[in-house]
């Protein structure tokens, strides 16, 4: 169902999209792939993700009530410091093997 409502809003040809959580309740394999899909639209997403290691693969800016806290590459957003400021709460932020992306462990 998911699948569906994003191909439906893909399928509008906005400029821009809105996401509330658009991996939740998918398997990582079509977490994976809507976030692919997603990020080769070139539109402007304003997308709701709490999976920190799928935000950090994918999104560029950190909000907290509604406004932008952080912005930057990936490494420049997920810090420790970013992430206690956002989400008050401490973490550890290794190197994803694979992709060199912030990996967070909580």
């Amino acid at each position: 169902m998911q699948r569906v409502l994003i191909a439906r809003a893909l399928a509008q040809d906005s400029d821009i999209l809105i996401l509330d959580e658009p991996t939740n309740h998918l398997d990582i394999k079509y977490q994976i792939q809507i976030m692919e899909l997603v990020k080769k639209t070139k539109k402007t997403i304003l997308a709701v993700i709490h999976d920190m290691n799928i935000a950090s693969s994918y999104c560029d800016y950190g909000m907290k009530k509604g406004k932008i806290e952080i912005e930057g590459k990936p490494e420049e957003v997920f810090t420790k410091e970013n992430i206690k400021k956002v989400f008050e709460v401490e973490c550890e932020i290794a190197k994803h093997p694979k992709t060199d992306r912030p990996l967070i462990i909580f």
